[in-house]
This record gives structure tokens, sequence and C-alpha cells, in this order.
């Protein structure tokens, strides 16, 4: 079941879902999510050596990215086609009964941002600022500015604790991230 705004503001209160810093919900509380706002680091593909990103290719992601950190309340220039990973402000907590799922917010999406690419799911115990994929599908260049609402959780109930939370997986890649961090997938492939 997702949770209304009252029962958002409840599991805030009881630890249930932590978020630091806290939430101005006269600001940020939807009648059944909560926004985010965007952080100030972000990655971004730099040219590459190699002509293809190969999945199986054991090599560092994070090689084919730089990170760029900019100041609070400072512009971040999104150009047309541009694929960047960035951050939430906010540090997520859940508890082990709950997941979130993250969306864009319409007013975002209807200038041909999208804030999410596929992963927008948050598995109980999760912990960390939350990573977003955004794109520009658009044909202008889009100026988004650090600390501004860029996306919203909300929050389901599962039918019971689930028995691994997402923290304590051995094959967990990216939990408690402070800054976005390069595709993993290729951990998958080790033999």
């Amino acid at each position: 079941m997702i949770l209304s705004d009252k029962d958002i503001k409840k599991y805030i209160k009881e630890g249930k879902i932590k978020i630091t810093p806290k939430p101005n919900f006269k600001e940020q509380l939807g009648p059944c999510s909560l926004d985010l706002h965007l952080g100030n680091i972000f990655k971004t593909f730099k040219p590459s050596q190699y002509p293809y990103l190969d999945l199986k290719r054991m090599v560092n992601f994070e090689k084919f990215m730089e990170e760029v950190k900019i100041q609070d309340d400072a512009p971040f220039i999104l150009q047309p086609k541009e694929f960047v990973l960035a951050i939430t402000k906010e540090e997520i907590a859940l508890s082990n009964d709950l997941m979130a799922r993250l969306d864009g917010r319409s007013s975002i999406g209807r200038l041909g941002v999208v804030v999410h690419s596929t992963a927008a799911r948050f598995d109980p115990g999760w912990q960390g600022k939350a990573v977003m994929e955004l794109g520009n599908l658009g044909i202008m260049p889009v100026v988004l500015y650090s600390g501004m609402r860029i996306c919203a959780l909300t929050f389901e109930t599962l039918s019971s604790p689930c028995e691994t939370p997402y923290s304590k997986k051995k094959a967990q890649k990216y939990a408690k991230q402070k800054s976005p961090r390069a595709s993993r997938i290729n951990q998958e492939f080790k033999k």
C-alpha cells in the first residue's frame, strides 16, 4: 500500500523513514509523495578510447566518467541528448518493511528532462543519497540548480519485513552512496 501524506509524516516521526536534512513538509510533502532536492555532485561521461561500453569487460566504468561538483544553488547545464548521474541533497534510510519509488516531477518532465531511466526502486533497508539518471530529451539546454526540487519519492509497505534488507545483501553494489557511482554491472559477470 502506498503511504499517504499523513503516514509519511508518521513513518518519519517513528524513524521507519529517515531523511537528512529533515524535510520541510510545507514545501516538500504531497498527498502521497515527498519531494527531494537536487544535490551538487554530478557524473558525466568523458571521451574514451573505447568505441562502446562492453558490460562483460572487466574495466572500472568509473574511469569513463568525470565527477563535477558545483556550489549550492549554482547552475548545472544539461545539454540536449546528454546523460548524467546526479544525487539528491537528502540522505534516505528505509526500514525493512518499506520500499520507495523515485519519480520525476511533471514540471521538469515537461521541459524534456527525465529524472530516471530505469532505476526508480529503493529496496527495504536501503540507505544513502538517491542517485538519479538525468537525461535531456529536448532540443534546448536546460539549466538545473543545486537545491531545486527535482524528484519525488513514494513509499510502499511490504506484506511483511524482508528477510534480507538491501544493506545486508552480499551482492549489493550501491549502498550508502554519498556521490553518484558509475555502473557496476560487470561485477555480475565475474567468474
